[in-house]
């Protein structure tokens, strides 16, 4: 910031020292005007009167940097501060004129003499003062306003991360209270059955312990995690639920949220009749980049009305994590595609 701050007073000088100097710049090139105008004018002069204004204005810069502090957003500048701004600048850019007049005359150092050029000295004085108060507090301004959206972004990311903190925290009890339910069933029906499923559903509750320390999760990783989920399903429905997986190998290193697949399974186990009447199967594939999990809807004779925490939790993740939406449409199959993240940015 410090090399740009001192690039934009380089450029600043440069630009209004040749612009103040202007008039004699052309005549330079117009014999008969300058003669008039400038009589005796020579180019050696009037590079000299451009590289003073150059190094006053830099002078300028410089005082009104080390006395305000325009350089730094964390002070504060008043009206005050800018008036009395003005008013140093113009006092020095004047007695910087007249100390260059001395030089001028003492040590014969080449300068223009017209009368002209005397007469626009003070109007030169007031065009310098207004550019260097007015670009140092433009300058000041900018950079107050870059760091206001520095601030701004570092507290939307530390929202989006609270955000999503709170979101793995609502799912995760979710999650382990319709487990749970799961297991009072199989205790009641097979003791034996309900210890392979302990054993299996530590697995599961690992994963989910490492997976809340993770953002994301390669799909490989996920999958491994759906295969133990499925068999803890699978226990409890045997032969009436089914799984149709295709996943293809070159999007294993994929990424997706942790839990995003074994959320849509137990939304489809949660909201759909799975009988001897009523087999369920549920599909799932990677297609374009997406993964796709469906199932036919086949709603229970009692329904009960889910909270919708499932999907809506996915839904926000994707947004927080990937600015990226889910697509969710039912018809006779109820399909939720989410988008694999690729890990190659």
């Amino acid at each position: 910031m410090k090399n740009r701050y001192t690039l934009f007073i380089i450029l600043v000088s440069i630009s209004v020292a040749v612009l103040i100097h202007f008039p004699e710049l052309v005549s330079l090139f117009d014999v008969f005007e300058g003669r008039k105008l400038f009589p005796g004018m020579t180019p050696m002069d009037v590079a000299n009167e451009v590289f003073f204004t150059f190094i006053s204005l830099v002078v300028l810069f410089e005082v009104n940097i080390l006395l305000f502090h325009f350089n730094q957003s964390a002070v504060k500048i008043t009206w005050q501060k800018m008036v009395l701004s003005l008013i140093l600048t113009w006092l020095l850019s004047s007695l910087l004129g007249k100390c260059f007049v001395f030089l001028h005359h003492t040590f014969n150092i080449p300068a223009i003499d017209a009368m002209v050029h005397h007469y626009l000295h003070p109007l030169r004085d007031f065009i310098m003062t207004c550019t260097v108060s007015g670009s140092c507090y433009i300058a000041y301004l900018i950079r107050r306003q870059q760091e206001v959206v520095v601030e701004n972004q570092q507290l939307q990311a530390e929202n989006i991360l609270n955000q999503y903190e709170a979101l793995k925290n609502q799912l995760n009890p979710h999650m382990l209270f319709n487990s749970l339910n799961t297991l009072r069933s199989l205790v009641r029906e097979d003791q034996e059955k309900a210890q392979e499923y302990i054993q299996e559903l530590s697995r599961v509750l690992r994963y989910t312990l490492q997976g809340n320390e993770s953002r994301s999760v390669f799909l490989k990783d996920e999958m491994d995690f759906v295969s133990a989920y499925i068999f803890l399903l699978k226990m409890r429905f045997e032969d009436n639920l089914f799984f149709d997986i295709r996943i293809d190998k070159r999007y294993e290193s994929y990424l997706l949220p942790p839990m995003a697949v074994q959320m849509l399974i137990e939304n489809a186990v949660k909201h759909n009749e799975i009988s001897n009447r009523r087999p369920l199967t549920i599909r799932i594939c990677t297609e374009s980049g997406r993964l796709i999990v469906s199932n036919p809807v086949q709603p229970k004779l009692t329904a009960s009305a889910g909270t919708g925490i499932g999907l809506a939790n996915l839904a926000k993740r994707y947004t927080l994590l990937y600015k990226q939406e889910i697509q969710i449409t039912e018809n006779e199959n109820f399909t939720v595609c989410i988008p694999l993240i690729s890990n190659i940015l």
